[in-house]
């Protein structure tokens, strides 16, 4: 039968604990015909350990292992058959038992904050057989705490809020403390608050650390913020108990409990009479001893004389009062002016408008200082009105400047030219009157804006300045015209009484009553036997055939001179021409040949072909002009005529010595200075042919037609330059000490005969040059053009 051990502790005493033993008999069932029971009554067997001490002090720091208790069994007889065994938290290691005795001992320094209590199992065992004599027990050896730590505020330092004024015993904030000593044993975790700093103005509750203001009169222009030393002490405050601190930083918030206050009864300022409308002018300022919204104060003018010509704000960053101008002031008329100024609080605490009213009143006088103003024109803008036809010098009316000053200058007026560039008007600088300057027209500008200036005599640096706007009125200087070149076509199959044009008219004066246009054909025109005219009273007039039968061939076109009358007084008409053009049209009436050369493009007017007519007949008068020019005999001397220089010579001459070959004069007039008895059709040769004819006498022919041809393009050519250099030539000459330029003689003779086909490569403009060379034996020869 297997016994289980039921431990029973039972107390008999401070520091000595018995352990009994009771035997419990084990449920147990056998095999044999599946039999169970249950045994119901218990037999007891009295076993007991002792110990003699079942505690243990923390923090031991003794030389000697400290004595914890003692086990002991009653079968042991102490003969030294029975061993005991220690097993279980801290066996071996912190705790050691002897064999023999069953003394336990602590062999190191234990920590109840550590570890409160361990576990262990004890054990008796027969030394011979090594068998339990007792069954095995558990036991708890616990660790007695010590006053060894001292209360911590975990979550100091603390800061808190508490308004002004508040009551007595306002809480502010709650402190806690921690003591790590073991609360069910003893006062080590005991704590009791104080206060070590602050105490004139707060408290703290003992027992749950509680801080409340202890005075009703905080106040927080005198002291805005409080630092507090709070105290937690262990052992219940008891001498020798350990104690911690923490700090707690109490700030004290505003109410509104301050009136707005002026520093001073009443303020003077200065203000010059030309300040601008809504300057700043003076700035006073109501002390608030709030801070924040309670402080806001707002300015308003209760009363006094320059109620209307000043106002006040109040400068939401420095809480100032603006005292701004309204109107503007003039030293002449109000040298001073006097304000009762009151700021008050914005929001108001209702809870203190028992101490007083939250508003004060000051005094604000507002002197005008004089300053030399300009010239002040009666009427900032005046209108003027006159008529176009008006003659030169015409009064259009006057302006009118004074001196606002007490000196009262005379004034001169002027004009701004700037605004009258044309100078239109003048102005008398005496009487300020206006008048035209030159004739007015109101087609080209219905308003002048101008700008009169006046000056003060005493002081120049004073000016002021007024607007003039004249309107000019109308009147019927314009006779009226076609609206639109009109380009008329008829057909030949046109039939009698067909319309074949509506024209309009257009008049640059603008009659009150509209236009009223009367068409009519003149009298030197009424003959007209194949168009009439038709007045639609609509300002409008149809231009229609009198008969059939047009021929393009016998007369291409028609004109119709027709008069156009307003209806303006007085009237005033024109006589426009209209032109038809006879066409040739298919049989739905559309054109299809309507002149004898190329039609005219479509929109091409009669004044746009009359217009490009004139410019050619321009052109060819130009042409003319030059070309008699350059027939003029040139200027003589050498030196001087740049503009056409012909050199023309096919004799190596004697070198740069010989100047017989070069007579300027003979080559630039070949055609119109010729010797006594020759052609005058002919032309003179070049000294150079008469004095030494030979076999190129051909050739300088062609050279001679080649430079009239070219010279007679360039003349009439109109975009050409007026001045021409043409320069021919076959050899450099002789004795000259640079040798030969020409780049045609750079070439060997076989060369040269072979380099002449290129030319024909290069276009029709070397083809002449070309013809000339293309066939050409020995010699070297070029020529060379400038223009």
């Amino acid at each position: 039968l297997t016994m289980f051990l039921l431990v029973l502790w039972a107390e008999s005493g401070y520091g000595m604990m018995t352990l009994n033993s009771v035997l419990l008999p084990q449920v147990s069932s056998g095999g044999q015909g599946g039999r169970a029971g249950v045994q119901s009554h218990l037999r007891r067997r009295r076993r007991s350990w002792v110990w003699n001490q079942f505690f243990i002090l923390e923090e031991y720091v003794g030389d000697e292992p400290l004595y914890v208790g003692k086990l002991h069994s009653d079968v042991d007889k102490g003969d030294g058959q029975v061993r005991y065994i220690l097993s279980g938290e801290g066996a071996k290691s912190i705790f050691s038992i002897d064999e023999d005795t069953g003394d336990i001992h602590a062999i190191r320094r234990l920590d109840r904050e550590q570890q409160a209590y361990y576990t262990l199992r004890a054990q008796a065992r027969d030394r011979s057989t090594n068998l339990l004599v007792e069954p095995e027990s558990q036991f708890i050896i616990k660790v007695q705490d010590i006053n060894d730590n001292e209360p911590r505020f975990l979550d100091g330092p603390y800061t808190a809020q508490v308004a002004e004024c508040s009551p007595v015993g306002t809480s502010v904030v709650t402190v806690v403390a921690t003591d790590a000593d073991d609360p069910t044993y003893g006062n080590s975790a005991r704590l009791v608050y104080s206060i070590l700093q602050g105490q004139t103005h707060f408290s703290v509750e003992p027992k749950t650390g509680v801080v409340r203001t202890a005075v009703p009169d905080l106040d927080r222009e005198v002291q805005e913020h409080y630092l507090l030393v709070i105290q937690a002490k262990d052992m219940m405050g008891q001498m020798g108990g350990l104690s911690g601190t923490t700090s707690v930083t109490v700030t004290i918030t505003d109410v509104n409990d301050n009136p707005p206050r002026f520093p001073r009864k009443s303020y003077q300022f200065s203000l010059p009479e030309a300040a601008l409308v809504s300057s700043v002018v003076a700035k006073i300022k109501a002390v608030d001893l709030d801070v924040g919204p309670n402080a806001e104060v707002d300015y308003k003018i209760l009363d006094g004389d320059g109620l209307g010509t000043f106002r006040i704000l109040c400068d939401p960053d420095t809480q100032e009062g603006l005292v701004i101008l309204h109107k503007a002031v003039d030293f002449e008329a109000k040298s001073s002016y006097t304000l009762r100024v009151e700021a008050s609080n914005r929001y108001v605490d209702t809870r203190y408008l028992s101490a007083g009213p939250f508003s004060d009143v000051v005094m604000v006088r507002l002197l005008v200082e004089n300053v030399d103003e300009p010239p002040v024109f009666s009427a900032s803008i005046s209108r003027m009105a006159v008529s176009e036809a008006a003659p030169v010098g015409t009064d259009l009316g006057s302006v009118s400047a004074h001196d606002p000053d007490a000196s009262n200058s005379p004034v001169r007026y002027s004009i701004d030219r700037q605004t009258d560039l044309q100078r239109y008007f003048d102005i008398d600088s005496s009487s300020g009157v206006i008048r035209t300057n030159r004739r007015l027209d109101r087609e080209l500008s219905v308003l002048h804006n101008i700008t009169v200036v006046a000056t003060e005599t005493l002081d120049p640096s004073q000016v002021g300045k007024a607007v003039v706007l004249v309107s000019v009125a109308d009147v019927n200087d314009n006779a009226p015209s076609f609206a639109v070149d009109y380009q008329t076509f008829v057909c030949e199959n046109a039939q009698p009484g067909q319309v074949v044009e509506t024209v309009s008219a257009v008049d640059p004066d603008k009659p009150e009553n509209g236009h009223q246009f009367l068409f009519s054909v003149s009298t030197e025109a009424a003959g007209n036997l194949s168009f009439t005219l038709r007045d639609n009273n609509d300002n409008t007039a149809s231009v229609l055939t009198r008969r059939a039968g047009f021929v393009r061939r016998e007369r291409l076109l028609h004109f119709l001179p027709v008069v156009i009358s307003d209806g303006g007084v007085p009237s005033l008409s024109s006589t426009n021409t209209l032109t038809v053009t006879v066409c040739d049209c298919d049989v739905h009436g559309n054109h299809q040949h309507c002149s004898q050369g190329a039609e005219l493009p479509d929109g091409l007017g009669t004044s746009t072909a009359v217009l490009l007519t004139c410019i050619l007949l321009g052109v060819v008068m130009v042409t003319i002009a030059m070309n008699r020019r350059r027939a003029e005999p040139l200027l003589i001397d050498d030196e001087r005529d740049i503009r056409e220089n012909i050199v023309c010579y096919d004799d190596e001459g004697g070198g740069e010595e010989d100047t017989e070959a070069f007579d300027m004069f003979a080559l630039r007039h070949l055609n119109q200075t010729q010797p006594a008895g020759r052609d005058a059709a002919e032309p003179l040769p070049p000294p150079s042919l008469t004095r030494n004819p030979g076999p190129h006498k051909d050739k300088n022919r062609l050279f001679q037609e080649f430079i009239r041809d070219r010279l007679k393009e360039a003349g009439l050519d109109p975009t050409a330059p007026p001045y021409d250099s043409l320069q021919t030539y076959a050899f450099e000459g002789r004795g000259s000490a640079t040798q030969s330029l020409s780049s045609l003689s750079s070439l060997s003779s076989l060369e040269s005969e072979q380099s002449y086909e290129f030319l024909r490569e290069w276009g029709p403009s070397f083809r002449k040059l070309a013809d000339l060379y293309g066939h050409h034996e020995g010699g070297g020869g070029g020529v060379a053009s400038g223009v």
